[in-house]
């Protein structure tokens, strides 16, 4: 078994998360999430507090994700020597898969402490270390400005909608003019029709209490952070790049 897959074993039929899903009714009836019901806290806040569930946690995240950095990486052009920030890019495996396919690109790698600490030991083992800046942040506070590019891949989705608006209004205010957001996400389809991601969004109500979206739902989320949306890049893995402007 590999790491990763003993990792994502570790993480997700661990009792703190596992003990969080027997509580799904709870968070329909209660707008709370099973793992304030179990602990008391976000996940995200669990985490910071118990390091070793933290480390498998962003393994399994590295494995849930496969092939999507590079399609990430294959699909947007980084190609002009920008600086890209990725806020709450855990321990950097896409933004390594931009540095290592655009070697005129540099990167601002932002999340928690405790995700920083592990980040540098990663980006370090990539041989992208000294094209990346490692920063500490809490992106409800504020993100890194002057950024040409900056990314958010898989965060918007844990967040509810006032959340994810405090974390789009952030990326406004440190964007500067030209700059761009590019949100890498599943983009659900509209109604009923069948879709990975349906899946994928009971999850996020259990666990850390967001929600997947539609692309007119991004649309609308983003106007109200003052950022127009003006396209869906497809990729060849099961994400979409959401793209927006000031």
């Amino acid at each position: 078994m590999s790491r990763l897959a003993r990792a994502a074993i570790l993480a997700i039929a661990g009792d703190w998360c596992w003990k969080g899903w027997e509580h799904v009714l709870y968070c329909p009836e209660t707008g709370k999430t099973g793992m304030q019901k179990t602990t008391g806290m976000t996940v995200f806040g669990y985490l910071a507090q118990h390091p070793q569930e933290a480390a498998y946690f962003n393994d399994a995240m590295v494995g849930f994700h496969g092939d999507e950095p590079q399609a990430v990486a294959d699909a947007c052009d980084f190609s002009h020597g920008e600086t890209v920030v990725d806020v709450g890019g855990g321990t950097g495996n896409l933004l390594a898969a931009i540095l290592e396919r655009h070697p005129s690109t540099h990167g601002i790698l932002a999340d928690l402490p405790h995700v920083i600490d592990e980040a540098r030991t990663r980006m370090a083992s990539l041989g992208v270390l000294e094209r990346c800046d490692l920063q500490a942040i809490d992106f409800f506070e504020s993100v890194p400005a002057g950024g040409d590019v900056y990314l958010l891949s898989h965060v918007i989705h844990d967040w509810t909608e006032e959340q994810g608006l405090a974390i789009l209004r952030n990326c406004r205010r440190a964007m500067k003019p030209g700059s761009r957001l590019q949100i890498v996400e599943m983009v659900l389809p509209a109604g009923d029709t069948p879709h990975p991601g349906k899946l994928l969004d009971l999850a996020m109500l259990v666990m850390p209490g967001g929600e997947e979206r539609t692309a007119e739902e991004y649309r609308l989320l983003l106007n109200a952070a003052g950022l127009r949306m003006t396209r869906v890049i497809l990729t060849a893995s099961a994400v979409s790049v959401i793209e927006a402007v000031a």
